[in-house]
């Protein structure tokens, strides 16, 4: 999957705001909507440059970002909305610099496919989980490992023909095989090393630390190869019924593999 984003050190600028981010963001923000309560404590962890911190914030939660990457949490400070402000710090999603049982809802919108072993992503979950008040939500993210393979059949022929070179196509069966995406130096704006999981991989992680997984979600979904998906997109009607096509088969595990990305709502034991 071939994203051409501007990068600064691990900060993606803008990436939610143009292409398919924009369906990504908007289903993201409609998936998480359904599991928010009142007043909420919401630790963002992993949260980029901010986009979820700043819109939880503006609907009166208590929001904390913690992100790995110093430019995007100096990017977070300098942009945000003085009218709805939230706490932006440095930090690690595998050592939370938070007390047990503090928050309400966790957010996990990319540790999990940016730490490609497994044993780093459990420490990350569990963490998640001690911070986590009994009973509280996490709402973790995925990227589909067979996203880029879908992503180069949908440009096949159509002068984008990576297919047909080795070094992507290797780097396409790694994926399908192990769900290790390692980035070749021949493809520079391919999204950088990371873990592509199946959906049953991720709710067994999930599992794993502590949670009961309550619903899985296509983010999004099928449509996302629909030809000038963007023109249709910002068409109120297509929209619509692309946004139905969605709600119908977002829960279907059969489909969950096409969707770029998942996500997995769970609650704390």
């Amino acid at each position: 999957m071939i994203e051409k984003v501007n990068l600064n050190n691990g900060a993606e600028i803008s990436r939610l705001e143009r292409g398919l981010g924009v369906v990504e963001f908007y289903r993201s923000k409609e998936i998480i909507l359904q599991y928010l309560g009142k007043n909420m404590t919401i630790y963002d962890i992993g949260g980029g440059v901010g986009m979820y911190s700043q819109w939880l914030a503006k609907q009166g939660h208590n929001v904390t970002l913690i992100e790995l990457a110093p430019t995007a949490v100096e990017y977070a400070k300098e942009h945000m909305s003085a009218q709805n402000p939230y706490v932006a710090a440095v930090g690690d999603a595998r050592k939370i610099e938070k007390p047990d049982e503090s928050a309400d809802m966790v957010l996990l919108m990319g540790p999990l496919y940016h730490l490609q072993n497994e044993s780093q992503r459990l420490k990350a979950l569990n963490e998640a989980n001690r911070v986590l008040k009994k009973g509280g939500l996490l709402i973790a993210a995925g990227i589909s490992k067979f996203s880029s393979t879908t992503w180069a059949l949908s440009v096949y022929g159509n002068g984008c023909d990576f297919i047909d070179d080795d070094v992507y196509f290797n780097m396409l069966k790694t994926e399908l095989s192990t769900g290790e995406h390692h980035r070749p130096k021949e493809y520079p704006f391919i999204i950088a090393g990371a873990y592509f999981h199946t959906i049953d991989g991720l709710r067994d992680e999930v599992s794993k630390c502590g949670f009961t997984p309550l619903n899985s979600h296509a983010v999004e979904g099928c449509i996302w190869f629909t030809p000038k998906l963007d023109e249709k997109w910002q068409d109120e009607n297509s929209r619509k019924r692309l946004l139905d096509i969605i709600h119908q088969t977002e829960h279907e595990d059969t489909l969950m593999g096409m969707s770029p990305h998942f996500i997995v709502a769970a609650k704390k034991k």
